[in-house]
């Protein structure tokens, strides 16, 4: 039952930073994946996938791990890398 901690990205999908300073803690995948015969859909008898635990920081997250013998695996923040453009340069 191993898990990730990870910070959240910044959704693509807007411009807004809201709860990107969340630490999020997930477990991995213990069992295979199988396809259902009658529907064709994949599943898996695995619930913990489900399970995903916020935090407000990456230390708490840790502890909560240690705390109930949970091994974990931290992945660093990609560094954010800033493209400043002025309008002008449309026009270019």
């Amino acid at each position: 039952m191993a898990a990730r901690i990870y910070q959240r990205p910044k959704s693509a999908m807007q411009s807004g930073k809201a709860r990107i300073d969340e630490w999020v803690l997930e477990f991995e995948q213990s069992e295979a994946r199988r396809a259902d015969p009658l529907m064709g859909w994949t599943g898996s008898g695995d619930t913990q996938v489900q399970v995903q635990l916020t935090f407000p920081s990456k230390d708490e997250a840790k502890a909560y791990a240690e705390k109930y013998g949970i091994p974990a695996r931290v992945h660093a923040t990609p560094p954010k890398k800033l493209k400043l453009q002025a309008y002008a340069d449309n026009f270019r």
